[in-house]
């Protein structure tokens, strides 16, 4: 026998009485709904990269934040906004030195795609057009779309009229889908999102001083293990991951100019 033959017919031999080593764990992903493309696009990359392809999980920040409170195992978490960040890094969640700032986004109100309103920044001329039928909006006491969407509202001056005409969706997804069905005139939802629909159009953009800087910040979580849930979160904030979020729409973290 050739002795090249005889050496792995002996390691794989010796593979099947010890047992062969097993791949290395997916790193699970907890991430803003509003990321599901382009995060979707980074997992592929990474992936042909000889990684295994991160399960990712999307839901709004303020639901994916809650099950890291409650003990989900997972490895990394982008939030949509800082604050559910802040609550998670409060109780010491997540691993420390491991936070940064990804991505950045816009507000916008959007419509089904047939339709060409100009929607007005002055704020009586909003209010009397977004109040005039349903308004899609993810939950704005919670989801942070929903409260960049209220805070836009109400530094225009139009929250009080639009408050009562406001559907309230779990997530900006979900408001998205509300307007791409008709079931509502309008939606507050980002950019990225409406731009990922054919189903609507973006009909205005908000003052990007009319709400607090929209900034989606990464973090390990603190009872990771997974060595692939750290190398995906550099990935991600590395040039090569910043340039997929960049093709989606999304912008560098920070207030837009």
């Amino acid at each position: 026998m050739h002795s090249l033959t005889r050496r792995l017919l002996i390691a794989g031999l010796a593979a099947l009485v010890l047992g062969a080593a097993p791949p290395p764990r997916a790193p699970l992903v907890l991430a803003a709904a509003s990321l599901q493309e382009s995060l979707d696009a980074a997992a592929d990359q990474w992936a042909k990269a000889g990684h295994s392809r991160p399960v990712i999980s999307f839901a709004a920040s303020s639901a994916l934040a809650r099950q890291v409170e409650a003990g989900a195992p997972a490895d990394l978490f982008v939030s949509a906004d800082e604050e559910w960040m802040d609550a998670l890094a409060a109780k010491r969640l997540i691993a420390p030195g491991t936070r940064a700032d990804l991505v950045g986004n816009r507000l916008v109100v959007a419509e089904p795609s047939g339709r060409r309103t100009v929607v007005p920044l002055n704020g009586a001329k909003l209010a009397r057009l977004l109040g005039s039928g349903p308004l899609a909006m993810a939950d704005p006491d919670s989801v942070p779309a929903g409260k960049y969407g209220k805070a836009a509202l109400t530094k225009l001056g139009a929250w009080d009229a639009v408050a009562p005409h406001v559907v309230r969706a779990e997530n900006v997804r979900a408001a998205l889908a509300l307007v791409e069905r008709g079931a509502a005139s309008f939606g507050i939802v980002y950019l990225t999102d409406a731009k990922a629909s054919a189903k609507v159009r973006v009909a205005g953009v908000f003052p990007a001083a009319s709400h607090p800087p929209i900034v989606y910040p990464v973090a390990r979580l603190a009872g990771s293990t997974n060595p692939q849930g750290e190398g995906f979160r550099r990935f991600l904030l590395s040039p090569s991951g910043r340039a997929i979020f960049t093709r989606f729409g999304f912008t560098a973290p920070g207030r837009p100019r």
